[in-house]
């Protein structure tokens, strides 16, 4: 049976270093970490996991509580994570929780548990008990807890939806119509905010009578749009704040004997991969969903290693993609 040193020898490096790669393979270089792995396998290696995770007290297990994994930015998130924590020789727990809280507190029991180091959060709630000697690792990603005591990673939210209402300004649109995501939702709250800036800026009343409630569903998006072009004084254009309500908006608009953009814009937020492939292409706000769930991984990493000041805030960037789902409105439009 081989041992340690024979994986050592193999690989031409020290029995420290493999036994660091085995336990703490961020700490060690891809190259390196590369030849002790094949030398592993070449010897038929088999370290004592148990072992190893009594004497670091660590698991290799980090939990990612997923509100809605069917959404098609979340999946995209988790691919990010996923990557992230394969290359740095963890295993991801996944965990979809519907938003539940009783389920995220069930799942972030594991830390205390020793059956999971640490725990990603993608929506704004905190599963650990307030008040304990320890903040138990956590990372708070995508909708994150305002003033809360563990790392985060978010979006400027507020200034994306802003910029997105301007572009539709700058189009010559004057009557924007909104379709909001959940109620109490940090994300929909900083979206309205900023479509709202732009507005006042220039000089336009916000209109509650074209504002929808919404919850980042296809199914929002259509009943959103049903909802709004009703109005015998409907909107020219229209902002979902996702790309999902976007798209059942599209199919709600079409079914109306509509034409967009030539007889009302849409515009959604995410760019997700269906963005660009529906008729019409999708205007909307491209964020890095995949750069969320690797950026969220190396912090936790990062956190459980003690490497980084917990209240670290990491706010990635956006960019606006413009494409033939807007356009300037038409003559009756402005009308």
């Amino acid at each position: 049976m081989s041992n340690i040193r024979e994986v050592a020898r193999l690989a031409g490096v020290s029995v420290a270093t493999v036994s660091r790669t085995l336990k703490s393979p961020e700490r060690v270089r891809q190259a390196t970490r590369d030849i002790v792995n094949a030398a592993v396998e070449q010897a038929g290696y088999r370290p004592n996991l148990m072992a190893v995770q009594f004497r670091s007290r660590r698991t290799g297990n980090l939990v990612i509580l997923v509100p809605k994994i069917a959404n098609t930015f979340f999946a995209r998130v988790i691919s990010g994570a996923q990557s992230a924590a394969q290359a740095a020789g963890y295993r991801l727990l996944l965990c979809d929780t519907q938003g539940r809280e009783e389920i995220e507190r069930e799942f972030a029991e594991l830390v205390y548990a020793h059956q999971a180091d640490g725990v990603i959060q993608l929506r704004a709630y905190d599963p650990f008990p307030t008040g304990s000697a320890e903040t138990p690792p956590m990372v708070n990603a995508c909708e994150v807890i305002q003033g809360g005591r563990h790392p985060t990673i978010s979006l400027d939210n507020h200034a994306a939806a802003k910029a997105m209402t301007e572009h539709l300004l700058g189009l010559g649109h004057r009557r924007i119509g909104l379709i909001k995501g959940p109620q109490h939702s940090p994300l929909t709250q900083a979206r309205v905010a900023g479509y709202q800036a732009a507005l006042a800026k220039a000089g336009i009343p916000s209109d509650p009578a074209i504002i929808c409630h919404g919850d980042f569903s296809l199914r929002a998006g259509y009943d959103g749009a049903a909802t709004l072009l009703t109005l015998s004084d409907r909107p020219t254009a229209l902002f979902c704040e996702n790309d999902e309500m976007a798209i059942g908006a599209l199919k709600r608009i079409k079914e109306a004997g509509l034409r967009v953009p030539e007889d009302i814009s849409v515009v959604g937020f995410d760019d997700i991969p269906l963005a660009h492939y529906c008729d019409p292409p999708l205007t909307t706000i491209a964020q890095p969903a995949e750069g969320f769930g690797r950026t969220a991984v190396e912090m936790l990493i990062n956190l459980i290693e003690k490497k980084i000041n917990p209240q670290q805030h990491v706010i990635l960037p956006f960019e606006l993609t413009i494409r033939e789902s807007s356009a300037a409105p038409s003559v009756r439009q402005a009308d």
